[in-house]
Formats: structure tokens, sequence, C-alpha cells
């Protein structure tokens, strides 16, 4: 199958990963990256504490590139999440197919999308651009209709 037609056919649920760790606004930077190097992961979701009878939102992502451009220029223990997370926390549903997922990031230049349920918005898990690069080279085995 060439890439063209991988990517059309090829839902955003078959090639993410499932999963999401998330901290609320005021983590401090030191603790997400603990747990980005505890967990060996590429980004955390950020997520705006609700007020009660609120519902949790989404408010970004801190990626590994943000977390290294801030400690190349800031002490990190007086940050937190919230005042850092300077990629967007863009959304996909994991029936999308993986063309809509590339176009999404190309459009906002970001390397992440967090996965969400069509209905509930309830995340579900990330998408990296690594997960697309794995799918069209052929190492990850996309389930096919």
């Amino acid at each position: 199958m060439n890439e063209q037609s991988i990517l059309d056919t090829t839902k955003v649920e078959d090639a993410m990963h499932k999963g999401v760790m998330t901290c609320s606004l005021y983590a401090p930077m030191t603790a997400v990256a603990r747990k980005m190097a505890t967990n060996r992961i590429h980004c955390v979701v950020v997520w705006n504490e609700p007020a009660r009878n609120e519902a949790a939102e989404l408010w970004g992502v801190v990626s590994d590139l943000d977390l290294v451009k801030l400690a190349a220029t800031e002490d990190l223990s007086w940050r937190t999440a919230g005042a850092s997370a300077a990629t967007p926390a863009l959304m996909i549903a994991r029936d999308e197919t993986l063309r809509r997922a590339a176009q999404l990031m190309g459009e906002h230049e970001v390397t992440h999308l967090v996965v969400v349920e069509p209905t509930t918005t309830k995340p579900l898990g990330i998408l990296s651009t690594l997960d697309l690069a794995e799918v069209l080279a052929g190492v990850a085995e996309p389930a096919l209709a």
C-alpha cells in the first residue's frame, strides 16, 4: 500500500499510544520533567482543574522541546506547567484518518495530538509525528478494515 492510501485508510486509533500523562496547570516544571523522564514520554497534557460541578478542560501540552527551550533560558524550579505549555492542546477524534492528523500537525506546527472519544472528548491517547512515521515506514502494523 502506498503512502497516499495508507494515510487515508488508517484511523488515528490504530496508530496512537493509548493513555495520556497529565498534570495540573500548577504543577512545577521540575515535576513535569521528572514525569517525562520516568515514563520516557515526549509530552504531558496540561489540565485546567475544574471548579465544583464543572468539567476539566485541556489547557495545553508541554512537549520535550518546550521543556528544553525553557531550561536553556530559565530556572525550571520557578515555572509551572500552565505558564510553560507552549504547545496548544489540539484534539483529534480517534476515528479520524491519519491524513487529517497529518494536516492538523502541519497546519499548527505541532508534534503531538490528543486523541479523544468523538462524543465525549474524553482523552484516550496521544498521536505523535513518530507514530505517523512508523506507519509510513511500514514499521507499525495498522489495523486495516
